[in-house]
């Protein structure tokens, strides 16, 4: 389902019974439907608030988007922090048919310019990602993908139509070259099996 910008609305509007919390309701409507579906994304904002805690208590897996720059290390730290003390507040209302808690099965770089050289910050995220899988807060097997998604006009596009990249034309510059898929749709495609392979 399409996300709407009026779902920020959740934090302040939304009233619930604090014995029900919104993510045990979620969890209970997406148990009606969840065996239709092969995958089921959650695409949350980087917080764990209402909404993200909704995703994140009914995945089995959780991937980190990262553009290459401090800001985002500190607020990967932060996420992993943050994931854990949620984990212990929801504790009492897991379902052993749920299986354990998400982890962070690794984190990908994206908003990639071309031509620049982010091979620091990926050694600066990969430190930080062997001290969180020392410390059992991440997946033992999480790492940085190798698939990177790189900066395009037609993600800017995307956002601004609220369409997913697949749905918006592929002419102008972010165009690929005849019979090739080297533009950003395709390394969306490339990340998509590089996911798979890792789950299995």
């Amino acid at each position: 389902m399409p996300t709407a910008f009026n779902l920020v609305d959740l934090e302040s509007e939304y009233e619930c019974d604090p014995k029900r919390p919104p993510y045990v309701v979620f969890q209970e409507q997406l148990a009606e439907i969840e065996n239709d579906y092969d995958f089921i994304l959650f695409d949350c904002p980087p917080n764990i608030l209402r909404a993200s805690q909704c995703g994140v208590f009914v995945s089995n897996e959780i991937y980190v988007p990262s553009n290459p720059d401090a800001l985002s290390l500190i607020g990967f730290t932060l996420l992993v922090e943050k994931l854990g003390k949620f984990h212990q507040l929801s504790a009492s209302f897991r379902k052993a048919s749920m299986g354990v808690p998400a982890q962070v099965q690794g984190v990908i770089f994206n908003s990639i310019k071309s031509g620049v050289d982010i091979e620091v910050p990926k050694m600066r995220m990969q430190l930080r990602m062997n001290q969180f899988r020392t410390a059992k807060r991440v997946a033992q097997t999480a790492k940085i993908f190798e698939t990177q998604i790189r900066d395009a006009m037609i993600v800017r596009r995307a956002v601004t139509l609220g369409l997913p990249v697949l749905l918006i034309s592929q002419d102008g510059p972010d165009a690929p070259a005849p019979g090739t898929a080297d533009n950003v749709v395709g390394d969306y495609r490339k990340l998509a099996t590089e996911i798979v392979r890792h789950g299995q």
